[in-house]
């Protein structure tokens, strides 16, 4: 066996990097696999998060936490997570990792958070650092005040957010990406209530000016520019691993955990964006400092030496 541990942790983010300095000081053995993969990593800075006053990388901000969670003794491995099985004894876990390693915990806690959908366009990375893409108003709404703002969707979610930013700009636009406007009657009352404009001409392209806003062609020519574009593609939740062990899951493929974050299966815990939750670094901080503490408190009851 490569690896042993009480808890396994499979993601590197906020949540399981949160997790994993509270499991350490719990004194348990702590093996976070990362992907390395973060959507975390993509802010280019957070002004909503506690404590940084002047705003905070995501990129900085996983590092801290990293370091942090090393200090105290966790093990950090980059890695994927390739199969996962419960013992045939029905108490803790098998691993595989993708480089063939074995890896048995004694519980799980996923924290492999979300996939935004995203516009395809060239530079897209760059495009979210200097503020022209976005995916999240309720994390920077606030730093668009007053803007040209569009919101790219075709349902509910994107008129959810439309109207949800109209609080910030009078001028918001809703457009649509290679799927028909598909809205109800009440939606667009809803719309033209609160003057947002409604553009039905799918998009074709998104774009960088030079002068860094967001340059949109509609797919009969017409070119419309913005100075943030926020996308309400939707997301897909990470959690294969969960669906493979049998961990119930809500429509949208996010787990469905108690207030402890424990979910269906045994010994099998969730915290962050994979849950069915609001995506938000605090929130998956403090989820896992629930989900970690259970873990120490469900070790202790079935081991109480430990």
């Amino acid at each position: 066996m490569d690896f042993e541990a009480d808890c396994l942790i499979v993601g590197g983010g906020p949540a399981g990097l949160t997790a994993a300095i509270y499991l350490a000081r719990y004194r348990r053995s702590v093996l976070v696999v990362d992907e390395a993969k973060s959507r975390c990593a993509w802010i280019p800075t957070s002004h909503n998060l506690a404590g940084f006053t002047g705003g905070i990388s995501g990129t900085d901000l996983l590092q801290r936490i990293r370091a942090q969670a090393v200090l105290y003794g966790a093990r950090i491995e980059t890695a994927s997570v390739t199969a996962l099985e419960r013992q045939p004894s029905g108490t803790g876990y098998r691993a595989l990792l993708d480089d063939r390693r074995a890896v048995e915990a004694a519980t799980v806690l996923l924290a492999t958070g979300v996939i935004d959908g995203q516009p395809r366009m060239p530079y897209l990375y760059e495009a979210m650092q200097r503020g022209l893409i976005r995916v999240c108003p309720i994390c920077d709404a606030f730093e668009v005040i007053d803007r040209r703002i569009a919101v790219l969707g075709h349902a509910g979610q994107a008129v959810g957010e439309a109207r949800f930013i109209r609080g910030y700009s009078p001028a918001v636009t809703l457009l649509t990406l290679g799927e028909p406007m598909t809205l109800t009657l009440e939606e667009r009352q809803g719309l033209d209530a609160d003057g947002i404009a409604v553009v039905e001409d799918p998009v074709v392209a998104v774009g960088m000016d030079e002068d860094r806003s967001a340059r949109v062609t509609l797919q009969g020519g017409r070119i419309l520019v913005f100075d943030t574009l926020y996308s309400a593609l939707g997301i897909s939740a990470r959690s294969a691993l969960a669906g493979r062990i049998g961990a119930e899951m809500d429509v949208d493929g996010r787990l469905i955990v108690d207030r402890h974050q424990r979910s269906s299966v045994p010994g099998f815990y969730a915290a962050g964006d994979v849950v069915s939750t609001l995506n938000q670094i605090a929130v998956a901080m403090g989820e896992a400092a629930m989900a970690a503490t259970a873990i120490h408190n469900d070790l202790r009851r079935q081991r109480p030496s430990s």
